[in-house]
């Protein structure tokens, strides 16, 4: 059984977390997969978003403490780079959402983080339990969590290694929909097809502005100016820029070619 499925639904490409039997824990096999998939999606010109969920009852449970124990690495050792799970620290230019459909404390709540948009299941919770085990959020959850929510409620959460429910996650803007018990994909795909109607090229820039600018100290600093104005040539120049208005007087849907 393959650690991680991948299939494409119309211009959304689905990657599924399939270790249910360990509540989708990271190991060797899932890392590679993961990995392989997102690059699979990201150099496929017809998939425009992605989403990441969990098959079973669990999202994600983290790294397979039993491979750990064991002296297993569970990373991909050809492809470091992507870090945890081949997820946290793989960057690809399309936008990603976490399908959070039940458990995702540690490693899984890493996953959500990486993500640029999440559903999570109002049953389920999240969390940084990593000091409970003399361990700490080193897949990028010390990293991302103060730069989403405010730093001393960030500081709580990775302290005290408390789970947050999916209502408090939404409050505090870690999520985007708390979807009904059952329904996280559903609703992450709908978020996802909202996304995917609009022009590729447009929402890869947009998505590069936002993370790029992100550490300015300023939005009057010519750095940050200096990256809108090489999303604006980019955007503006493209086929699809001329659709968009095109489309839009024609009183028809846009036909969107990505460039």
């Amino acid at each position: 059984m393959s650690a991680v499925l991948y299939e494409k639904r119309g211009h959304i490409g689905l990657v599924t977390l399939n270790r249910p039997q360990a509540m989708n824990a990271v190991n060797t096999p899932l890392s590679q997969a993961a990995g392989a998939a997102l690059e699979q999606a990201q150099v496929d010109p017809q998939v425009r978003v992605v989403v990441l969920t969990g098959a079973g009852r669990a999202f994600c449970a983290g790294a397979d403490l039993k491979e750990l124990a064991q002296g297993n690495r569970v990373d991909d050792r050809e492809h470091p780079e992507w870090g945890f799970a081949g997820i946290a620290q793989h960057w690809i230019g399309k936008p990603t959402i976490a399908a959070v459909n039940g458990y995702a404390m540690g490693g899984g709540t890493e996953i959500m983080l990486a993500c640029d948009l999440a559903v999570i299941d109002e049953t389920a919770s999240l969390g940084l339990p990593e000091v409970k085990r003399g361990l700490f959020a080193a897949a990028g959850g010390v990293i991302r969590l103060q730069r989403q929510i405010p730093p001393k409620i960030a500081a709580e959460i990775a302290l005290t290694g408390e789970p947050v429910s999916a209502a408090r996650a939404y409050e505090l803007g870690l999520v985007n929909r708390v979807a009904a018990a059952g329904t996280a994909l559903v609703v992450a795909l709908e978020l996802a097809e909202k996304t995917a109607r609009n022009a590729p090229l447009s929402v890869q820039e947009s998505k590069r502005v936002l993370h790029q600018t992100w550490s300015a100290g300023s939005d009057w600093e010519a750095e940050v100016w200096a990256i809108n104005a090489a999303a604006v040539k980019t955007v503006f120049s493209s086929r699809d820029a001329r659709e968009g208005p095109q489309a839009f007087a024609e009183k028809r849907e846009p036909r969107w070619e990505g460039r």
